[in-house]
């Protein structure tokens, strides 16, 4: 693979490792004994130089968290977790993972072909570990000692989104329900008019030194989650106001404070969820 990375410690016993391919984030949190890895890439061989990374810190037993059920946060499940290595996830991020693997396979491995033929074939080829530690609401983890808490404040990125919690470090893993370094990703799966009342819970666990790793780019702190919340309570209400109007969806696309591409799903995905039944 293409670039190696190392994690770098953000707070006590806090390590993020920000993985080159796609720009995306997995956290160790260690303690006496136990480990928790949060999010594990995309690919067996991507997982394979996470794990390598992960002994140069711990050979301490693993948890694996996955924060939602897209291919680059949990597609190395099944490398970095053993038989008796637990994963938890949100409930829905799991239904996706087991009643569409095949098919979801197939389509990642076409839609990356043409750009991105190494990250294609190692996902044609991946065998898709399901969490089997599901969360509705919360819960809490017991890593060595440390408490963790994992939370679901609602639908946004996706219907499974988790929250991740390290209190004693004042840290907390928002996955791709914040990004940095690049717009926040409206997919075919996404809710944006539900999303910025799940950031806005999430924004009540984050204390004013606190640190907050996105998904995707480098760890930010309170005010860059805020004025994200922001941009994106902007999107939802110019997707309402747009529908009441009967406005085009690239016009209004073209109004976001995301910009017009990354946000012409977003309002379509609104717009439907306005003029039918609930997605």
């Amino acid at each position: 693979m293409r670039g190696h990375s190392d994690f770098r410690e953000i707070a006590d016993r806090v390590y993020v490792l920000r993985y080159p391919v796609l720009d995306v984030n997995v956290t160790l949190v260690t303690s006496a004994g136990a480990a928790l890895v949060v999010d594990t890439l995309s690919t067996a061989a991507q997982a394979g130089e996470l794990a390598a990374a992960i002994r140069g810190i711990t050979r301490d037993p693993l948890t694996i968290v996955n924060t939602h059920h897209h291919f680059d946060h949990c597609f190395g499940n099944a490398t970095l977790a053993g038989p008796e290595v637990p994963i938890w996830a949100h409930e829905d991020a799991a239904r996706e993972l087991r009643d569409d693997a095949g098919t979801l396979r197939r389509r990642l491995y076409e839609q990356w072909l043409p750009t991105e033929p190494e990250l294609a074939a190692g996902l044609a080829e991946v065998t898709v570990r399901v969490p089997d530690r599901l969360v509705r609401t919360g819960a809490t983890v017991d890593v060595g000692g440390r408490t963790v808490s994992l939370h679901h404040f609602g639908r946004g990125h996706t219907g499974g989104d988790l929250v991740v919690e390290v209190p004693d470090a004042r840290v907390v893993l928002a996955g791709d329900l914040v990004e940095q370094g690049a717009p926040p990703s409206y997919g075919d799966d996404a809710y944006p008019l539900e999303w910025p009342d799940t950031v806005a819970a999430l924004l009540r666990l984050v204390p004013p030194d606190g640190v907050v790793v996105p998904g995707h780019g480098a760890p930010v702190d309170r005010a860059f989650v805020r004025d994200q919340h922001r941009q994106l309570s902007d999107l939802g209400r110019l997707i309402r106001a747009g529908h009441a109007d009967g406005a085009g969806p690239a016009d209004v696309a073209a109004r976001s404070p995301f910009g017009a591409e990354a946000s012409l799903v977003a309002v379509r995905r609104g717009y439907a969820e306005l003029s039918g039944p609930e997605l």
